[in-house]
């Protein structure tokens, strides 16, 4: 195993660069992952990373053995605990992070289940939208220019997993993706007619989800066939965007496979016989 003990180690400075600018990422095609359980998913869905680096705390940690094994000699580096600490980007580090490479977009083709999500800033809802929309069977997502960086180490740890699983383009036009869609595409508002729970999503759907302050555009909300509001009986505003993306996956998920679940959207409040 190679030890790196030099703040002015070139595999040093572009490890911290990587940890710090969506920039060095975009242009490198890498990004960094931290802790076990994350490059675990990496590995089993896409490959080995490309570089495994450990603390020395870790390294010396016999619980980690195993998993290091899997790793050839070349791809292992260990930095002192005071230098990992300098490229983790968690306050607690868990002392294995990797490099790996971002992986490539599926070819284009027609999709029947994804999200559009437009200017989400915040890196812990778009991975936990990200996660969620993996846990119900979208096949991508489609990410508009401002949206935060999906292969953020912050982005990633929310998602745990979830990037490895679907079809993640970012700087997409929202827009022309949404008119093209082959399905529905239904967009949320506070202060539309219709409930979700009204719709019916067993067919392709494309759920649109805007910024969490400013909304969707008005550009993107004429683009979507369906404009539905979540009802939120109790004294609040507003969902988080996260929260509002989940209820609406899961939905489709419901119709899917609860039988009955559309014919009685209908006279039921949005819920099967069985639940009333």
């Amino acid at each position: 195993m190679k030890r790196v003990t030099s703040h002015d180690n070139p595999q040093f400075k572009r490890l911290k660069r990587l940890r710090d600018s969506a920039r060095e990422r975009k242009e490198t095609g890498r990004t960094l992952l931290d802790g076990v359980h994350l490059i675990t998913a990496y590995h089993e869905a896409v490959g080995l990373p490309e570089l495994l680096v450990l603390s020395g705390s870790a390294a010396a940690d016999p619980e980690l053995s195993g998993f290091i094994e899997d790793f050839p000699p070349g791809s292992l580096l260990e930095l002192p605990d005071a230098l990992f600490r300098e490229i983790s980007p968690v306050k607690t580090p868990t002392g294995v992070i990797a490099l790996i490479r971002v992986p490539e977009a599926s070819p284009a083709g027609a999709v029947r289940f994804c999200v559009l999500l437009e200017d989400i800033q915040d890196p812990g809802n778009l991975g936990a939208i990200l996660r969620s929309a993996a846990a119900a069977g979208a096949e991508r997502a489609y990410l508009s220019r401002h949206c935060a960086d999906a292969w953020s180490p912050k982005v990633l740890r929310a998602g745990m997993g979830a990037h490895f699983h679907l079809d993640i383009r970012a700087e997409a036009d929202l827009a022309k993706v949404a008119r093209e869609f082959p399905g529905t595409v239904v967009a949320t508002s506070l202060h539309a007619g219709k409930s979700l729970f009204d719709l019916d999503l067993r067919g392709a759907v494309a759920f649109v989800v805007g910024n969490e302050g400013a909304g969707l555009s008005p550009e993107l909300q004429r683009a979507a066939a369906e404009v539905v509001t979540i009802p939120m009986p109790g004294k609040v505003e507003s969902l988080n965007a996260a929260v509002a993306a989940a209820i609406c996956l899961f939905e489709r998920v419901r119709q899917q496979v609860v039988p009955g679940a559309v014919t009685d959207n209908r006279g039921g409040k949005g819920l099967p016989r069985a639940e009333r």
